[in-house]
């Protein structure tokens, strides 16, 4: 495991969509005024999500993993997904660089407590109540990471090497993670700011 001390399902692009990712209920509800003379008042959008795969391996990165590190305000994983294999619904295949981040909230600043990234392959099931991470190959520490990320991530370790490698990216994709999460929680956050390290906006 990489520790990244400076630094719950966003898709790399290019990589796999599938049915088990991004089914989102919208309801939007209008509430009359009491006296007529009085406009309409609109009710700002509920949104209902339906559980999928990708929110069954939020819960396992915050649940299994985020509980072994230095615990915080809040734990937030950051699922960046190279590929997926639904074929079998009992063994849904989902290769990715799997992070998970702890925060303190200050005030309107999200302060970085602890996390670390365990890239591999989850196996996913679908039952009558869900979706469940049933297993995770992850990729080993030491001498035996490149080999096992060989091993694990096969014909797309190329793909997952591009973002792996990639700090930048990965870092624009952790900030548009961090501000979605931030929105859906109604959070008081707007600034992200890692151990040693200037401040930064959220994205809007």
């Amino acid at each position: 495991m990489k520790m990244w001390m400076l630094a719950a399902i966003l898709i790399l692009s290019g990589a796999s969509m599938t049915s088990c990712g991004n089914k989102t209920a919208k309801q939007t509800e209008k509430v009359q005024a009491e006296t007529p003379a009085q406009p309409e008042v609109e009710v700002a959008e509920t949104v209902t999500e339906e559980p999928t795969c990708f929110t069954a391996i939020d819960d396992y990165l915050v649940n299994e993993i985020g509980k072994n590190y230095a615990q915080s305000d809040m734990c937030i994983p950051y699922a960046y997904v190279v590929s997926t294999d639904e074929s079998n619904p009992d063994d849904i295949l989902v290769w990715g660089d799997f992070w998970v981040f702890n925060y303190e909230l200050a005030g309107d600043t999200l302060k970085t407590a602890s996390g670390g990234d365990h890239p591999g392959l989850m196996h996913v099931k679908k039952t009558e109540n869900g979706y469940e991470v049933v297993g995770f190959d992850a990729v080993a520490d030491g001498a035996d990471n490149l080999p096992s990320a060989k091993r694990i991530f096969g014909g797309k370790f190329d793909a997952f090497w591009e973002l792996n490698s990639n700090q930048e990216k990965r870092e624009d994709l952790r900030m548009h993670y961090t501000a979605d999460y931030v929105k859906k929680h109604n959070l008081s956050a707007k600034v992200l700011q890692d151990f040693g390290w200037p401040a930064v906006e959220l994205p809007q």
